[in-house]
């Protein structure tokens, strides 16, 4: 394995922290309009080792903000849609469907060459109002829920039909503590509709690679243990599952999973792909030098330990740039979780992950 910053690890709280692997000594400078890193672009070291790397695209900046745009194209070969392949966008009206945000995205990935990861078939969250009360006051039945689910599954995929080389078939259906996730489609349908989900993704597109998807997933625990025991069954049954998708939600107030390899090996062995899928790494604002520091150690080590796995195939970060991120409109007092700041300067996240790219795999 490569070096994983291992000299300069200690252990705290449990989990391995990393110290000062990107110092201030060692980012490139750079000004606020400084957003064209000389060299080779991101994608382009990471297709040396055949990698694709991504990012999460915000519509509304990619329509209106010029600088944005010439980045995603720029530095990414792979996209996935932030939030506009979700149901609440995609089908806002029982059996109405907007492919317009969805099919803008596709259009623009194949004028740069890009690939576009799926996301996402099934959720909890971000559900139309139709479905959601008709499942509260019983005039949808559990029946015409299972209905209403495969219809929506197969009419998606089949519209993306190869165009979508993985799709994030069911998102975050377990708890912490490995247990099933209380959901809409848990509590009406049992754990079936996770294996019925996989089965009509596949049949209606049967080349995308199909994946579970999940936070707080990255290294050996309750939650990434019951991810792995679900694959495994589901394979068992018959049911293909492509990927493990790991989110790679990080903050820098807490420890750095240190077992990240360990589980990424686990599900090679069961013969899955693995892919980083929502990377960024918050903090305690205001952000200072050594959180900055930290912050790209966090970058490095998740794209380190894809990088020594053969079956990590893609790895991509929810967002690149700070005014965009959801990150401080859900946690209080946090923020600057991307590898370029709100004016588009790369942070030291960016250097870092540009060094782990351009050494590559094994």
């Amino acid at each position: 394995m490569k070096h994983l910053r291992a000299a300069a690890a200690v252990m705290a709280s449990g989990a391995l922290l990393f110290t000062g692997a990107v110092t201030s000594a060692q980012a490139a400078p750079a000004g606020p309009h400084h957003h064209q890193a000389k060299g080779a672009p991101l994608k382009a070291l990471a297709a040396r080792s055949h990698l694709l790397f991504g990012t999460a695209v915000n519509m509304d900046a990619l329509a209106e903000d010029s600088t944005y745009r010439k980045i995603t194209a720029r530095e990414f070969n792979s996209v996935t849609a932030e939030n506009v392949m979700k149901w609440e966008t995609l089908q806002p009206q029982r059996g109405v469907y907007d492919f317009s945000a969805g099919d803008d995205l596709v259009d623009f990935a194949r004028a740069n060459g890009q690939g576009v990861r799926g996301h996402t078939l099934l959720w909890h969250n971000q559900l139309p109002g139709w479905l959601t009360s008709g499942v509260a006051d019983g005039s949808i039945s559990k029946d015409e829920l299972r209905q209403i689910l495969r219809e929506h599954i197969t009419t998606v995929a089949k519209h993306y039909k190869g165009k979508i080389y993985q799709w994030d078939v069911v998102n975050e259906v377990f708890e912490e503590d490995g247990s099933y996730r209380q959901s809409l489609w848990y509590q009406q349908l049992g754990p079936s509709y996770i294996a019925d989900a996989f089965r009509w993704a596949r049949q209606a597109d049967p080349h995308a690679k199909l994946y579970v998807n999940d936070y707080n997933v990255e290294g050996v625990n309750a939650k990434s243990t019951a991810y792995y025991n679900l694959v495994k069954d589901l394979r068992a049954q018959g049911v293909r599952v492509d990927g493990f998708g790991i989110q790679g939600h990080l903050s820098t107030q807490y420890g750095f999973p240190g077992d990240i390899p360990q589980n990424l090996e686990r599900f090679a062995d069961l013969g899955v792909e693995s892919s980083f899928t929502e990377v960024d790494v918050r903090g305690v604002m205001p952000m200072d030098e050594a959180k900055l520091s930290r912050q790209a150690d966090y970058f490095s080590g998740m794209l380190d330990a894809c990088l020594n796995q053969r079956k990590c195939t893609s790895f991509t970060i929810w967002g690149f740039a700070d005014q965009y991120s959801w990150v401080p409109g859900v946690f209080s007092g946090e923020g600057s979780a991307n590898i370029y700041d709100e004016s588009y300067a790369p942070k030291p996240s960016y250097w870092a992950v540009r060094q782990e790219l351009a050494e590559g795999r094994n």
